[in-house]
Formats: C-alpha cells, sequence, structure tokens
C-alpha cells in the first residue's frame, strides 16, 4: 500500500493539492497511490477532501497519538508547525502512521509553500 501523507495551510486549494501529489509521485518514478492521510485536525479541509474524491481515494485521518508515535522516523521537523499544531511533521507521519507498521518513507515531505506531501509505503510481511 502507498500512501500521501499530506499536510496544508487552511483554504489550500484542491488543484494546488493535487499538483503536489503529481511532483511527489514523478520523484519516486510513478506508480499509483491507495490512500491520502493528514492529521485528524485536518479531516475536513475542503483542498484536502475535494483532492482525495477527485482521485477517487480515501482520505485518512491520523489522531495526535499516531502521529507522535512516528515522529521520530520523520527526517523533516518543522519549529513553526510544532509552534502551530504541535506536531513537527504533518505530511510524513500521516504517511508513516497510515502504513505503519512497516511502513517506509519513500519520498521526504515536499511543499509548494501552500501544501506538503510525503510518500510512504507499507512494506508486505
Amino acid at each position: 500500500m502507498t500512501v500521501a501523507g499530506l499536510g496544508c495551510r487552511a483554504g489550500c486549494p484542491a488543484e494546488t493539492v493535487l499538483a503536489l501529489i503529481a511532483e511527489a509521485l514523478a520523484r519516486v518514478g510513478g506508480g499509483r497511490l491507495d490512500a491520502l492521510a493528514t492529521a485528524a485536525f485536518k479531516r475536513d479541509e475542503p483542498g484536502l477532501v475535494a483532492a482525495a474524491r477527485q482521485l477517487g481515494l480515501p482520505l485518512l485521518a491520523i489522531e495526535s497519538a499516531a502521529l507522535a508515535a512516528v515522529a521520530a522516523a520523520c527526517p523533516t521537523r518543522s519549529a513553526r508547525v510544532l509552534a502551530a499544531v504541535g506536531q513537527a511533521s504533518v505530511a510524513e507521519a500521516a504517511a508513516l502512521a497510515a502504513t505503519a507498521p512497516r511502513g517506509t518513507l519513500i519520498l521526504p515531505r515536499i511543499s509548494n509553500g501552500l501544501a506538503t506531501c510525503a510518500l510512504a509505503r507499507e512494506e508486505e510481511p
């Protein structure tokens, strides 16, 4: 299973999210996604909801405890994001938590200024 972990600023349009997901997939040589994931407090963000709908994928809402459980595995830490939302990584943590316990980050967080995206893949047992 491959998951795109996402974070975004409030009001980020779906087109911006979709463009960033396409860029992320291009950076890893393509492939398909099985789900999108974000922090639970972003579950109703219109741009994320619309992007998931347009891609025909579920939007997984990852609770804070699950994000915190994988935080040490996240290579990107943002002091600004930590101060704002209590998590130093949203996109990477969401991707890893959604693919836990066998998830591997295949693309660290990339950003376009309004949104962030990271990719993780769940390895087969």
